[in-house]
């Protein structure tokens, strides 16, 4: 992939800030004297400025130049990620529907579940094409089918967004009621129960009920929170017989919001073709990621059909329309007779209506609109954190999606102080549900995604009090044993 020069000059000046040669606070170099120095042009240099707005890592102040953002202090490698620990059978259900139940206690402001903002959907536009469709094929209304699963102009789309970085073989996609359901046709087809997955930790906690569901185990790999996984720590695994199927989402991970590096991706494309083991790759969020280009997913470096692509639109389009679909490579007929047998076909009007929304530039515009609203609202929530939490926290910097991870002081914990949260009208996830092993004990994750107001702003201010408060007391409560 080709990076432009203000890309590249965005990403020369983020490291300057993530090395501390530019600290919290210090004003950059002026527009003129960095387009001297560097040798480019200024709207160069005002689009890499403006990128790093985006990203959230500088702001600009009027008349007196571009100012580097206080931020928390950045998330270290992982805790307790040094070693490979055994395959472990995962239990977070039980534990996830009473935070989930608590969550939706009425009055409280929801900054658990991650859901995209309604004020960034577009709904009128899908509105327009619910009715243009009914009236172009009112068929497709009462169509099912026992055999076909996918409309062709969905099927279309699918293949057509992806040439930038590969051809896709329309034989190998099946369409989905949902990115999730995606993920579990694709377990079912590469795995049995007791069969062992990989994983990434921390993870989304609902891979981690997907595998407790089909009586898998998972094997956690040590994940950096900003390159992801560790390809060294999976190749020993590979190697010690320890995996049968990885699950990953290397663009945006949820919770860290990490972006794997293409040499990471290449290489871990040749690991599974040489030891024949599949990926379930979950690209949910590789439309929302802030890099300049849309990074490639695994699957553009995979020859041999050992990546199966999960995705759907309900992050950026419609989550209410449940289309998703899979790129199931050589798991394709296996991944289509599970989806007949467990659910039928998807709705095969709603994936008219996105395949319209697809066809002109109405997607583009709209991923667009949402990384730049999503990208500054992260780095608004990041310095509300900053502001209200104690000191001794750190805080991700995600690279796409709309959450936040934070790493509180080690005495606090995230489901004790999660009752308290609640009940003083605040809702998060507790870090213990992004790990099959109950790790992560003193992190939570915020939804980043709502807009900035005055009620939003309150929650984020009581959250860190209570933070501060068991911070302050050694007394807290013990911690679940999982």
């Amino acid at each position: 992939m080709q990076i432009n020069l203000y890309e590249q000059l965005a990403n020369e000046l983020g490291g300057h800030i993530a090395e501390r040669v530019f600290a919290p606070g210090d004003r950059l170099p002026s527009i003129r004297h960095l387009a001297q120095q560097k040798r480019l042009s200024i709207s160069t240099v005002l689009q890499a400025l403006r990128l790093m707005e985006d990203r959230g890592l500088i702001e600009a102040r009027p008349q007196a130049g571009y100012y580097v953002r206080h931020r928390a202090r950045m998330l270290a490698v992982m805790t307790d990620t040094e070693h490979l620990k055994e395959p472990a059978f995962v239990g977070i259900n039980n534990l996830l529907m009473r935070v989930l139940k608590a969550n939706e206690t009425p009055g409280v402001v929801q900054l658990g579940s991650a859901w995209p903002p309604d004020e960034l959907l577009p709904i009128k536009r899908i509105q327009k094409g619910v009715s243009a469709v009914a009236r172009r094929d009112p068929a497709l209304l009462g169509k099912v089918s026992c055999y076909e699963i996918n409309e062709p102009a969905f099927v279309r789309q699918v293949v057509r967004r992806a040439l930038d970085w590969g051809k896709l073989d329309p034989a190998e996609i099946v369409s989905t009621s949902s990115c999730t359901e995606a993920i579990s046709l694709c377990l079912r087809a590469v795995a049995k129960p007791g069969d062992t997955i990989a994983i990434e930790s921390a993870t989304y906690f609902v891979l981690l009920q997907l595998i407790e569901s089909l009586g898998m185990k998972a094997l956690e790999i040590p994940t950096h929170p900003t390159t992801g996984p560790s390809i060294d720590a999976l190749e020993l695994a590979f190697n010690a017989g320890l995996v049968q199927a990885c699950l990953f989402i290397p663009n945006a991970n949820n919770p860290l919001g990490c972006i794997m590096p293409e040499e990471n991706k290449k290489r871990l494309a040749a690991l599974l073709s040489h030891h024949g083991i599949p990926l379930i790759e979950d690209d949910v969020y590789g439309d929302l990621c802030f890099t300049h280009e849309r990074p490639w997913p695994v699957k553009a470096y995979d020859t041999t059909g050992h990546v199966l692509l999960c995705s759907s639109f309900s992050k950026a389009v419609s989550p209410a329309s449940r289309v998703g679909y899979v790129v199931a490579g050589r798991w394709a007929q296996e991944v289509a007779l599970l989806k007949m047998v467990s659910s039928g076909s998807t709705s095969t009007f709603f994936q008219a209506v996105l395949a319209d929304f697809l066809t002109g530039s109405s997607y583009e515009i709209q991923v667009r609109k949402m990384r730049r609203a999503l990208a500054q609202r992260i780095a608004r929530m990041s310095d509300a954190v900053a502001a209200s939490f104690p000191h001794e926290c750190s805080i991700s910097e995600p690279q796409g999606g709309f959450v936040l991870w934070v790493q509180m002081p080690p005495q606090v914990d995230a489901l004790a102080l999660h009752g308290r949260a609640v009940g003083q009208g605040v809702a998060f996830m507790p870090g213990q549900l992004f790990s099959a092993s109950g790790k992560y004990g003193n992190y939570l994750r915020l939804n980043c995604g709502n807009a900035w107001s005055p009620e939003v702003e309150g929650a984020v201010a009581r959250l860190g009090a209570l933070v501060r408060s068991e911070a302050d007391s050694p007394s807290s409560l013990p911690r679940p044993v999982f």
